[in-house]
């Protein structure tokens, strides 16, 4: 054996046990590598969750093309923005009484938050006129709420990555709502869905502010109430929780505050109305009641008793963990006998649930209501307890769904379906496993302790 050929093996055992391994000419680069792999596995593309990121990204791209599309062959409707300039424009002239802010479908019913933004809104839009600048500043808005839901889903990495085409691209109604109606509900979602990624970072003060701006745009935002009391008492316990609370109470006070000065009863029992009565003509899932009982108060507190009933269970019974009573959450964290870890899987799971609570015992839905929980949907599915309720039911159930909220005037078969596929998706999430429960000691390897405040 020559020296050389002697020396070569010891040089190769050298670098390995340095680390370092010469990259010969022809091995391929790592990017290449990832794109190899990808041509493998194209036909599980669709199915895994590690390939969330580009599905999302190119389905947010399309979308840009789509809103497009439909800004510029769809004929716009006018519904309610024309009564949106008309109300924040009497605040413009100087009036700040509730009872005298009216538009052409009736008084001001939100709170100061809608005001101010729709106010930059009228001036932006020429007073209103520019409804098709209006238009893309709403797409914009669409795009910015779309960010934020794939970021959730990514993060969580819970549902495959073909059911974000029906999240998105394959929604008439969503796409109307927020392009073609210009209505304030999308605005408040989508700072609904900013102070969830605020949440799942860690950023629990910056959320809860982000949270009470969504409920001064409008307070359908409410309903996420319960779900997010309940993770704040499980991060914090009760004494770290009231700051939280008294952020929420004080945006509201300060952005409110000029109304409150000129005419405080009215500006609460307009902007915060929880006994509003609804038209029957216009409800989405209770068209195959009578109208009599569609309208009857004993009715609407049949509804309101179930929604607390139904909250309270899932609290008690799938929220908490097993072996941990409720009243442990009062407690610092550090004292409990279970610490009560959450992670992002239980921050979407519990907010995403109670919202779905109130859309399932309310007192009606209207339609442009659907975008209160669309993008919420394919989480509470994929999340339920039934292993054998197969992708293509799922995917059966969101097309029902969808149907339901597509089908105008609303008759007795879609209200009924709609509150079918609304049963089903409750009672999986009744049926899910509960969470699991993590010991005392990993509290020290919480992720992010140092941002959770």
């Amino acid at each position: 054996m020559s020296v050389a050929a002697s020396v070569q093996p010891r040089l190769y055992a050298a670098e390995m046990a340095g680390g370092v391994r010469k990259k010969s000419p022809g091995s391929p680069s790592p990017l290449w590598g990832k794109l190899h792999t990808l041509w493998q596995d194209k036909h599980l593309v669709l199915f895994k969750t590690e390939y969330t990121l580009l599905v999302v990204s190119v389905l947010w791209f399309l979308e840009v093309g789509i809103n497009v599309w439909v800004i510029q062959k769809v004929a716009y409707t006018e519904i309610d923005w024309k009564a949106y300039m008309d109300e924040v424009e009497g605040v413009i002239n100087g009036t700040y009484d509730y009872t005298q802010l009216k538009g052409d479908t009736g008084p001001l019913v939100y709170p100061a938050g809608f005001v101010y933004i729709f106010t930059a809104l009228y001036y932006i839009t020429s007073r209103g006129v520019n409804v098709r600048l209006g238009q893309y500043i709403f797409a914009a808005f669409y795009l910015i709420t779309l960010l934020f839901v794939f970021r959730i889903y990514y993060r969580t990495k819970k549902v495959p990555p073909y059911v974000f085409f029906f999240v998105c691209c394959a929604s008439y109604r969503i796409h109307s709502i927020f392009v073609l109606r210009l209505f304030n509900d999308p605005v408040a979602m989508m700072l609904l869905f900013g102070a969830m990624n605020f949440f799942m970072d860690g950023y629990w003060t910056l959320g809860c502010g982000l949270y009470s701006l969504a409920v001064s745009v409008k307070m359908n935002v409410l309903l996420f109430a319960p779900g997010l009391l309940f993770l704040l008492l499980s991060e914090f316990g009760l004494i770290r929780t009231i700051p939280k609370l008294s952020l929420c109470a004080g945006i509201q006070l300060l952005l409110g505050l000029p109304f409150l000065l000129e005419n405080p009863i009215a500006y609460m029992s307009c902007a915060f109305d929880l006994g509003r009565q609804f038209m029957f003509k216009w409800t989405v899932n209770w068209r195959f009641l009578p109208e009599w009982l569609f309208l009857n108060r004993y009715f609407h507190l049949l509804l309101l008793s179930a929604h607390l009933l139904t909250l309270l269970l899932f609290a008690f019974r799938r929220w908490k963990r097993p072996g941990e009573s409720v009243f442990e959450l009062l407690k610092e964290p550090g004292k409990r006998k279970i610490r009560t870890l959450t992670d992002n899987l239980q921050i979407v799971l519990v907010l995403f649930t109670s919202n779905f609570i109130g859309m399932c015992f309310s007192r009606s839905l209207h339609y442009q209501f659907y975008v209160w929980y669309f993008h919420t949907l394919p989480y509470l599915l994929w999340s339920g307890g039934v292993k054998k309720l197969a992708h293509l039911l799922r995917v059966l159930i969101l097309g029902l769904i969808e149907l339901s909220w597509n089908t105008y005037p609303s008759t007795t078969s879609s209200s009924v379906a709609l509150h079918v596929c609304h049963f089903i998706i409750l009672l999986c999430l009744w049926l899910a496993p509960p969470l699991p429960s993590v010991p005392t000691e990993t509290q020290e390897q919480t992720p992010n302790k140092d941002k959770r405040h």
